[in-house]
């Protein structure tokens, strides 16, 4: 286990003092007065303890110690390590001004000191010079690479913070798709249960037979609605689920398939046509299957709504679009019971033109054609009725 940098330094600076010391030891005899040269050789190298605290201090005190015992006049000094590491923490850890100053000192200092008896050698003004050189590029190497690895992990940090975002984006996403389906599935296979329950409840006890048809309807919807939800709840399985084999889900809607929801609002008393513009194409698969969830969650509309007798549906292709209408012919006294707006809603699909409060239909259909590209017009006509219309981008 590493000791902590405090401790580190300590061990330091009191191993050099020890190291000091014993470089005096062999000269003690011409050393005079021995005491106070040992004691200016430990206290040279003791403030290394605090030098990543305080840098240009430690400098200080490490440095009047070393300037004393050569003024002096004390032979034998050991090699400046304790300067030597204090400068290399000053150009480490100081800003650029604290390590200008300490360097200019620092060179009037060597350049004094060869001036003193006992260094006419110049070797010795290299050697010191060396060392400086050595401990200043050493600090300035440390505090480089200290300030990279900074960088690395602040982008390390950043990066990892954009992928969480980018997670939690996408399971928002993947909540508001799922909610989305749900939603169409189970409101428009439970309105068209309720319209039928409705009308099996008032044929009973007269009318049996027309009665059983409803219920049988009722059933038939409630499984094709089961299927739908299977379908939806096979996405949401986990890998562990995964190794019980694949689940059984039917295929992913399409615009193709409209004949089942056609007949499924027609046994619900609407007269339903279909009509076809232009030349087929294939769509992208969620353009797809949002043509196929406006036209369900508008004739769901229609079916809860609006009273009307009959609806069209009209699928019109042409290059570069595909623009999906549903009409329905009205009824003034169905319109004003649901509430239904007498203005063209929004084009961005924001409000719920059903008219139902705390709504997520029309709202839902709004943010599929702004997912892919399309545009939207929800509103009241002229003649009477109500239409929505989307028009969505296609190869």
């Amino acid at each position: 286990m590493a000791l902590p940098p405090r401790m580190q330094d300590l061990v330091l600076a009191v191993a050099l003092a020890l190291y000091n010391l014993g470089s005096l030891i062999p000269e003690h005899r011409q050393l005079s007065p021995v005491y106070v040269a040992y004691l200016l050789v430990i206290l040279e190298a003791l403030p290394l303890a605090w030098r990543r605290s305080w840098p240009i201090v430690v400098y200080v005190a490490v440095g009047i110690p070393r300037v004393l015992y050569d003024e002096l006049g004390f032979g034998f000094a050991p090699l400046p390590l304790a300067p030597a590491i204090a400068y290399y923490t000053v150009m480490d850890r100081c800003s650029t001004r604290g390590r200008l100053v300490i360097s200019a000192f620092l060179l009037a200092g060597v350049i004094q000191s060869q001036t003193l008896p006992g260094h006419t050698e110049p070797y010795d003004f290299f050697v010191v010079a060396l060392v400086f050189v050595a401990a200043g590029m050493a600090g300035i190497l440390s505090r480089t690479r200290r300030a990279y690895l900074g960088e690395v992990e602040a982008r390390a940090e950043q990066a990892e913070a954009e992928r969480d975002r980018q997670v939690a984006l996408a399971a928002e996403l993947e909540r508001t798709r799922i909610a989305r389906e749900l939603h169409d599935v189970v409101a428009h296979h439970v309105s068209l249960m309720a319209v039928q329950s409705e009308a099996a409840g008032a044929l009973l006890p007269d009318r049996p037979a027309e009665a059983g048809k409803a219920v049988e309807i009722i059933g038939r919807t409630a499984r094709e609605a089961l299927t739908e939800l299977r379908r939806l709840l096979g996405v949401l399985r986990g890998p562990a689920d995964a190794a019980t084999g694949p689940p059984s889900t039917a295929p992913v809607p399409s615009i193709d398939a409209l004949d089942e929801v056609l007949v499924q609002v027609r046994q619900a008393g609407i007269a339903v046509d279909l009509r076809i513009e232009g030349s087929p194409s294939k769509l992208a698969p969620g353009v797809d299957l949002t043509a196929y969830r406006i036209v369900q969650e508008a004739l769901t509309n229609t079916v809860r709504h609006s009273g009307a007798p009959t609806a069209v549906v009209t699928v019109s292709y042409e290059p570069g679009y595909v623009t999906v209408s549903v009409t329905d012919s009205g009824n003034s006294a169905g319109d004003a019971a649901a509430g239904r707006p007498s203005v063209p809603a929004p084009r961005n699909g924001s409000a719920d033109a059903g008219g139902r409060a705390g709504g997520f239909g029309l709202a839902g259909i709004a943010e599929r054609v702004a997912s892919c590209g399309g545009s939207l017009t929800v509103g009241p006509m002229d003649k009477g009725g109500f239409a929505v219309t989307a028009r969505l981008p296609a190869p």
